[in-house]
Parts: C-alpha cells; sequence; structure tokens
C-alpha cells in the first residue's frame, strides 16, 4: 500500500475510513495491474487500462466510488449507478465486503478492456508491417 494514501487517510480523516479502506483493499486486490495515487482523493488505476475509479465525496458519511470511464464496462452491475457518470454507494464496512464480488468483477473486466486494446494495437501493427513488405 502507497505510504503517500496513509499519509491521506491520517491527515483527511474521513467519517466512513473502515469502509474506504475496504473498497480499496477489494480492487488492489482484484488485479495485480492496479495501482493508487492521490489524485481527487485516492484514485485507482491499472497499468494495462488506465484509470478505473476514485473515492469522490469522501469527507462525507458512506462511499462515493466514482468510475472515471465506467459506460466502457458491459458487465451486469446492479449496484452501478449512472446513465453518463458510473458511480457506486456504499454505506459502510459491511456492505463494501456484501459488494465484494461485483467490484471484483468490474475491476477484472476494466483490466481485460486494456488487454484487449494491447492486443487490437499489436494486429494492427503487424498487419500494417506485413503491407509494407
Amino acid at each position: 500500500m502507497a505510504k503517500s494514501v496513509e499519509r491521506w487517510f491520517a491527515s483527511t480523516k474521513p467519517p466512513s475510513e473502515a469502509a474506504l479502506r475496504r473498497v480499496r483493499d477489494i480492487i488492489l486486490g482484484a488485479d495485480p495491474s492496479m495501482r493508487e495515487r492521490i489524485q481527487y482523493g485516492i484514485t485507482f488505476s491499472s497499468t494495462r487500462s488506465g484509470d478505473f475509479a476514485a473515492f469522490v465525496r469522501y469527507s462525507e458519511p458512506g462511499v462515493n466510488l466514482r468510475l472515471m470511464r465506467g459506460r466502457r464496462l458491459r458487465g451486469r452491475y446492479p449496484h452501478l449507478q449512472g446513465a453518463t457518470v458510473k458511480r457506486m454507494r456504499i454505506a459502510d464496512r459491511r456492505e463494501a465486503s456484501a459488494r465484494a464480488s461485483e467490484l471484483r468483477s468490474m475491476v477484472k473486466e476494466w483490466c481485460a478492456l486494456g488487454d484487449a486494446a494491447q492486443a487490437k494495437a499489436t494486429a494492427t501493427w503487424a498487419m500494417s508491417r506485413r503491407a509494407r513488405g
């Protein structure tokens, strides 16, 4: 876990710290490519597919997880809200644990999007190389 994020928790003292930490653990544990940094609160990103989500409105009770480009996700995620901007609201640590499977699935799909984009770019490069002779 990033020291800068631990300093953020210590200085910010969010009212739902236990729930934020539980969601954080679920996201970071869902795929080895996931990372965290301080930006817009705490931002989670994948080394394969870019920014995934951020904790927003963290000074209020509960967890408000905003997905950066959540419309790209195609799976069925019943707790994902919003037409344009996708977000998930979680009341407390217990609810975060109850949604762990859904959160992990979202992260895995997000990371797979990066894998698919990389495979497509590699195939396009190979075809253009063959076309040049």
